[in-house]
């Protein structure tokens, strides 16, 4: 139970990293100036950690409950097998519904479909590496 809530607490901060370095570059912020007119003018940081936090406990607690069933015989190919398959429903079912609605650039799309599958990379490979199944 510690090891899930310290591997918890390590991804919630490792979100907010990795959002803050993927949406805060110039690069993205070119890419994303589409988004402007909607886009809030201030940002809630307290806020964005809770998020964050809550979801590094959300996907520790579906990595150990899909571990299982999950491909692969070692948790490093678990964990990038989890990484996939939350990559498609996270991310790239987002922006294929993002390109339905709005009127956004591809290579915006493409950023956000890339940065995303980095990120949840990185979260897969370290629930595989240090995540194990309670039974």
């Amino acid at each position: 139970m510690a090891r899930y809530i310290i591997v918890s607490v390590i991804s919630g901060i490792l979100f907010g990293i990795m959002d803050a370095l993927i949406n805060a570059n110039p690069l993205a912020r070119r890419l994303y100036r589409v988004y402007r007119p909607i886009a809030r003018t201030t940002l809630n940081p307290a806020a964005g950690f809770i998020i964050d936090l809550v979801y590094g406990f959300a996907m520790a607690g579906v990595f150990l409950v899909l571990y299982a069933s999950l491909p692969g015989g070692v948790g490093l190919i678990k964990g990038i097998s989890f990484a996939g398959i939350v990559w498609f429903f996270r991310v790239v079912m987002n922006t294929a519904s993002q390109w339905m609605r709005f009127t956004v650039p591809l290579k915006s799309l493409a950023y956000s479909v890339l940065t995303g599958l980095g990120e949840m990379l990185v979260l897969g490979i370290l629930y595989g590496l240090v995540l194990l199944p309670i039974i």
